[in-house]
């Protein structure tokens, strides 16, 4: 659990002007995860930093694939890699997001900006079970058009016709001609059966909190509200207590919660 594992970068795709996904290939070809884990990212005599998995399990052969921000000294070193080259991969840590358990169930993602990388394997690995699933219901927002990531996924799920997709921005442009608005300026648009339905959303934690805030006032019970916790998870095992809340550590227990749980852990 301490010793990373080398991954040789496959694929380099730029998102944003400050966001890259990567896809990695394991020599020994296995690499067994859920949708919501996450890993621990090495460069070796720059540091180690925890990136989500934006891949659903088998959509990578042999590997997976990360979305990351350019942000501090091991994120702006691995924006400047090349395909080819080589890191350190620790993982996969965490609970990640229920599957089985909302099986015959509604589904409702709401994701903000760079949230929608963890949200991606989720969704992903439903559409790839769709006949277990209701309806699902796809709500994407960004600060600004060019700050969308998989702008070609997008537009896949955009013309399934078992999917609901919609998309907001915070502030348009000359070539946006869809609704401006934060996330929540979505949910009059739809309509949904929270009885039925269990919603998952990840963001910025300001948008997290009102997007729970509107959840509960549409119905939902709070155990059917999931999220994630963002926190600097260094060791990824519960060890360095950088992530700890209270009596919890989101690298163990989470970094997927209900709100159910959330509430237990206090106002922090």
């Amino acid at each position: 659990m301490y010793l990373p594992q080398l991954a040789e970068i496959t694929s380099i795709e730029d998102e944003t002007s400050d966001v890259k996904s990567f896809g990695l290939r394991f020599s020994d070809g296995g690499f067994q995860y859920k949708p919501g884990q996450f890993v621990e990212v090495s460069l070796f005599g720059i540091g180690e930093c925890p990136i989500c998995i934006c891949s659903s399990p088998g959509q990578v052969k042999d590997g997976i694939q990360i979305t990351v921000r350019r942000v501090g000294s091991v994120t702006h070193a691995l924006h400047g890699l090349s395909v080819g080259d080589e890191i350190g991969i620790r993982g996969p840590f965490g609970n990640g997001f229920p599957f089985n358990e909302v099986k015959g169930r509604d589904i409702l993602f709401v994701g903000g900006g760079i949230g929608l990388p963890p949200l991606r394997s989720l969704i992903n690995a439903m559409l790839g079970r769709r006949q277990d699933f209701g309806r699902v219901i796809i709500l994407y927002g960004a600060r600004t058009p060019g700050d969308m990531v998989y702008k070609d996924e997008l537009k896949t799920w955009a013309a399934r016709q078992d999917v609901e997709f919609m998309m907001t921005v915070d502030v348009g442009d000359k070539t946006w001609d869809g609704n401006v608005g934060v996330v929540t300026t979505l949910f009059p648009k739809i309509t949904v059966e929270p009885p039925k339905a269990v919603a998952f959303t990840c963001g910025p934690p300001i948008m997290i909190r009102f997007v729970i805030i509107d959840l509960l006032k549409m119905g939902f019970a709070p155990g059917d509200i999931i999220s994630t916790l963002e926190r600097y998870m260094k060791c990824g095992i519960g060890k360095c207590g950088h992530c700890a809340i209270g009596y919890k550590y989101v690298c163990l227990d989470g970094p997927v919660f209900s709100y159910e749980q959330l509430k237990e852990m206090g106002e922090e």
